[in-house]
């Protein structure tokens, strides 16, 4: 794989990435109430589902759901659920008052202790809870990589959507944990976890229906 080729393939992960879906909005809300640290683990977690669709990918996902639509079909609806049930449990405690002294090592809901392993599997949990990669891994990703790409190429490549998901993600945990969106969110609390509760709503509806 040359150089440019490489490239191009990394930008147009890099555009996927960024785009707004549900694990951009579970770093800002992890990094909003829990903090950039626990936020950096759920990104670690995030960049593990990424690979995870990717390599799936480039070993014919996209062939078996051709043969077998049923299984992307209840791969949608369990995502989905998924994505509903973290936004009624967000929902059910947003009228809970925000302490942010202990934000940084609490779960987003209720107040019991979230490990680095416990964010990272959330990370992992969210990314395979929407197939959306799946088709874009499968469709336009595999697209990109050169015929006879060498195993070394892939492994870059995969290493390449890792970091790409992670480090972006990160950051924008890293943004949602500055002192000045905590104090904002202090104030209006039951607000932001009711919209951030409708969003998830909102994209689960939307990948069941598309």
């Amino acid at each position: 794989m040359t150089l440019a080729a490489f490239l191009a393939v990394w930008f147009v992960h890099l555009l996927a990435a960024i785009s707004p879906g549900p694990a951009v909005l579970m770093a800002a809300r992890v990094g909003l109430t829990e903090g950039a640290r626990r936020g950096a683990w759920l990104a670690v977690g995030l960049g593990l589902g990424a690979v995870f669709w990717a390599t799936a990918a480039l070993f014919g996902l996209a062939v078996l759901f051709r043969l077998a639509p049923s299984l992307l079909w209840a791969l949608k609806i369990g995502g989905a659920a998924y994505l509903i049930w973290l936004a009624i449990k967000m929902w059910r405690h947003a009228g809970d008052p925000a302490d942010m002294t202990i934000a940084p090592a609490t779960a987003a809901e209720g107040n019991a202790p979230r490990s680095p392993l416990s964010a990272v599997w959330l990370g992992i949990a969210t990314q395979l809870a929407n197939p959306k990669p799946a088709v874009f891994f499968g469709a336009v990703f595999v697209s990109t990589i050169p015929r006879g790409a060498s195993a070394l190429s892939l492994a870059l490549v995969l290493i390449a959507v890792f970091l790409n998901e992670a480090l972006w993600n990160a950051f924008v945990a890293r943004i949602f944990s500055l002192d000045r969106v905590q104090r904002g969110y202090a104030g209006l609390k039951p607000v932001i976890d009711r919209t951030f509760g409708a969003f998830l709503v909102a994209l689960g509806i939307k990948i069941a229906a598309t």
